[in-house]
Formats: structure tokens, C-alpha cells, sequence
């Protein structure tokens, strides 16, 4: 029985609180804090792993838009003076802003519905951050890897590996959490790269290529970067146009937007 004042999860705020220790135990030791680290974990609900990231006297700050949950995570993390509490939405977090001058460690049982527009939130910051680590439904952390050639690569894993490393860890069962959600989650490393490994003149008309290839992902890319992109461009960088938009690589989008930035911005 918990010491703290029992909280209902809210559907709205797309909770569903972590109750296997076990679970968590894995998704601590994944992390392995130390004290020297700044940390910031974005929803920590009721503070199922946050008293073993307290513990690890790492600099912890938290991010909570439940009101609620605040006062009781204040309650709970009292006696660790180096835990800051923020009720604030993630989504609108300058993340840049939390323990200036230190690498981020990310920590967080994203709610599903705003798992997706969240990592690209935190993909912006990709100069500041060391890791993230993640539980999110099991089918988003499969188009964070995916690879061309299968039905969930697309703009989310282009974009994230372009800025980072993917490296799933384990998956996780409903009955891990309360209330059940009705799908499987998993656990995911995100590892900023050092040095992009294809490095675009202009990340937002990558980002605008993509978007128009996998807008369209059923045509061929003829058809689909017809607004971006000629015939002539594509073969200029070694693309065949009657390519569809799966079939690319991470390289093959930067070529394609390197070689067409100045044409849609004169």
C-alpha cells in the first residue's frame, strides 16, 4: 500500500501509470545514472522510476502537466534537494533551457497520443542532449527503426535517424501497467550522432521532401516529389524516378534534397 494519496489516471492526459518493478528495474539499469549526469524525465506520473533516478543523485528535473501529480511528486521527492519539479507540457518545453551547459539525459513513458509530435519536439534539440530513453507503443518504436523496404519506415524514421542512433531494448506487456492500455509497448535508446552521418544543406527542405514522398508513399517518386523534384534532378543523383518512396535510403533523401534546395527557394 503506498504512503501517498492514491491518483485516478486521467484519459485526457493519456496516462497509464508503470506498476511492474521488475520493468523498472530494466529500464534503470538501461539508463545507469550517475551523479554527475543532469537528467529530465517527462512525465513521471506517479514516480514509479523516479525515486531510483533521485537516488542516483543525478541532477533531476521533472516535467508533469498533471497539476495533480505535482503536488504529489513534491510530496514524494521532498527529501532530495536536487529534484526540480516543472508543471509544464512537453510539448512546449525549451528543453535547451534545463541544466544549461551539461548533455541531457531524456527519460519518459510518453502517453501515445503525442508520442510522435514529441520526438520531433526533442529531435530540435539534438545539440544538447547525450540519450533518451523511452517507453512508447511498441508500433512507434518500429518506425523509429525501420529500415526501406517495410511498411513502417517513413518520414519518423527518416528524420530520427538522421539525428540519432535507434536501438530498441526490450518490449513491455499491458499487464506492466494500470489502467491496461490496449497495445504493446517497448523500450528504446535514442542516441544523438556525434556527426550526422548525412548532413543536409537545409534540414526543413528535407523535412519537406519527406513530407512529400510519404504523403504520397503509393506513387512513384515521378509522381510524388513532382513539386520538389524533376525526372532530370533525380537521375542527376543516382535516383531512378519510377522508384517508389520506401525503397530510399537516409542518403538518398539528403541527395535529393541537396541538389533541389536552391531551385524551391529562388
Amino acid at each position: 500500500m503506498s504512503q501517498y494519496p492514491e491518483h485516478r489516471a486521467r484519459k485526457r492526459f493519456g496516462q497509464n501509470f508503470l506498476r511492474d518493478s521488475g520493468i523498472i528495474d530494466r529500464i534503470h539499469r538501461s539508463v545507469r545514472p550517475q551523479a554527475d549526469d543532469a537528467v529530465v524525465e517527462i512525465g513521471p506520473g506517479q514516480g514509479a522510476l523516479t525515486e531510483q533516478l533521485a537516488s542516483s543523485g543525478a541532477a533531476l528535473t521533472l516535467v508533469e502537466l498533471d497539476r495533480d501529480l505535482v503536488a504529489l511528486l513534491e510530496l514524494q521527492l521532498e527529501k532530495y534537494p536536487h529534484v526540480d519539479i516543472i508543471q509544464a507540457d512537453a510539448l512546449k518545453t525549451d528543453f535547451g533551457a534545463l541544466h544549461p551547459g551539461k548533455p541531457l539525459r531524456i527519460i519518459g513513458n510518453l502517453p501515445y497520443n503525442i508520442s510522435t509530435p514529441l520526438v520531433f519536439h526533442l529531435l530540435s534539440f539534438h545539440g544538447r542532449i547525450r540519450d533518451m530513453h523511452f517507453m512508447l507503443q511498441k508500433e512507434v518504436v518500429d518506425r523509429l527503426a525501420a529500415t526501406p523496404n517495410t511498411k513502417a519506415y517513413g518520414r519518423l524514421s527518416l528524420m530520427t535517424q538522421y539525428y540519432c542512433e535507434v536501438e530498441p531494448l526490450f518490449d513491455v506487456p499491458p499487464e506492466a501497467f494500470s489502467p491496461r492500455p490496449k497495445v504493446q509497448s517497448a523500450v528504446v535508446r535514442l542516441t544523438p550522432h556525434a556527426a550526422l552521418p548525412h548532413p543536409a544543406n537545409d534540414v526543413a527542405h528535407l523535412q519537406a521532401v519527406l513530407r512529400s514522398a510519404f504523403n504520397q508513399r503509393r506513387k512513384t517518386l515521378r509522381n510524388a516529389l513532382k513539386q520538389v523534384a524533376d525526372a532530370g534532378q533525380l537521375e542527376a543523383v543516382g535516383i531512378n524516378p519510377g522508384a517508389r518512396p520506401e525503397t530510399l535510403s537516409l542518403g538518398d533523401y539528403v541527395r535529393i534534397a541537396n541538389a533541389t534546395v536552391s531551385d524551391t527557394q529562388s
